[in-house]
Formats: C-alpha cells, sequence, structure tokens
C-alpha cells in the first residue's frame, strides 16, 4: 500500500500523522485497531493476527 493511502486511512481514524515514516504510521494504526504494533517488525513468522490489514505488507 502506498504511502498516501495509509495515510488517509490514519487520517479517518483521527490519528494525525506529522513527520512519521509508513511503518510507524501503520504500527499506529494497529494499535487503534487493537493489534499488537508489530509491522515490519520480523515477527511476521509467529504472527496470529490473520485478519490485520498490514499483513500482506508485512515482513
Amino acid at each position: 500500500m502506498k504511502l498516501q493511502e495509509v495515510k488517509e486511512i490514519a487520517k479517518q481514524r483521527g490519528i494525525k500523522t506529522g513527520n512519521m515514516r509508513k511503518a510507524e504510521i501503520i504500527r499506529t494504526i494497529q494499535q487503534d485497531e487493537g493489534y499488537t504494533a508489530c509491522f515490519n517488525t520480523g515477527q511476521t513468522s509467529t504472527c496470529n493476527q490473520n485478519d490485520c490489514l498490514w499483513r500482506g505488507d508485512c515482513s
């Protein structure tokens, strides 16, 4: 997903992104969704959050 799309999702959730990088924004959105903020932290092999919106982009 492109940065602009991620920022739009954050905006819809009332999250101010400021100078945050894409991964930081996604982790903030994950927390807001009730998930563990684990995007791009190397936990994909042990992640059990199968319904996470970011699962396909995660590494």
